[in-house]
């Protein structure tokens, strides 16, 4: 379910990341080619970008499919950025929370996205919910698991994590909690970016010192693409791209 793509480097427009390249997000909601599960991401997409001097990150949501929203091709034609992470969604299950759903997620400078589905939601990470804040709960912009996720890796990060390690424990938790989940996430804060492989597909491609894009799959088929084998933490910049295993807990 769902395809997400997260790029760092010299400022492009929207639609030269997402909707130009030939296998761009924009074609992987209705035609991607490495999905494992799920065949139309359909249930909504987002974008989030930052702009040049403002330190929180702009959002774009809706959800309904990509393709079907012509205010968003005039955004990505002229909208450029040198930072963006964007998504289209399969939802695991039908629900009522509409683009509030959709990734990015976004607090301060931080954008996230979750590829996947916990096993056996919402009952097997019960658990771990009592033990977040009641504020983390609260804020839950919408009722799924990838805004639960969300809400554990952030409660973490504001605890004092770096994000690679925020993502790390929180996918070897939550995989302890609810075996069988796909857990591909993915995170920026406008200058790095982290990713988990675990369950589905993931990719990058890295031109050391100018950009870095970390992706569900490749959006071309430039042979410099590299697959993150499963069960691996990606943490990466513009220059220098950084693979770490992880490991379920015993």
């Amino acid at each position: 379910m769902c395809r997400h793509i997260a790029y760092t480097g010299p400022p492009l427009t929207l639609g030269e990341l997402l909707v130009g390249p030939p296998h761009g997000l924009h074609r992987q909601s209705w035609a991607p080619r490495r999905q494992r599960y799920g065949t139309v991401n359909a249930d909504g997409f987002g974008v989030g970008w930052y702009a040049e001097g403002d330190p929180a990150p702009a959002r774009y949501r809706r959800a309904g499919p990509i393709w079907a929203d012509p205010n968003f091709a005039d955004l990505a034609r002229v909208v450029r950025t040198g930072t963006l992470l964007a998504a289209v969604r399969d939802a695991t299950e039908p629900g009522a929370d509409g683009e509030a759903a959709a990734a990015p997620f976004a607090a301060g400078r931080r954008l996230f996205s979750h590829n996947g589905a916990l096993r056996g939601w919402p009952a097997s990470v019960a658990g771990l919910a009592a033990a977040l804040p009641a504020e983390a709960l609260l804020r839950l912009e919408a009722r799924c698991d990838s805004a639960f996720v969300w809400a554990l890796v952030l409660n973490r990060l504001d605890s004092g994590d770096e994000p690679g390690q925020a993502l790390a424990d929180t996918v070897v938790e939550l995989a302890a909690a609810a075996p069988g989940s796909r857990l591909n996430l993915l995170l920026t804060d406008g200058g790095t970016i982290a990713a988990t492989a675990w369950g589905d597909t993931l990719w990058y491609r890295h031109e050391p010192g100018r950009s870095t894009v970390v992706a569900s799959e490749p959006y071309d088929d430039d042979p410099h693409w590299r697959e993150v084998p499963d069960r691996t933490l990606l943490t990466a910049s513009r220059t220098d791209v950084l693979l770490t295993p992880l490991k379920e807990s015993p």
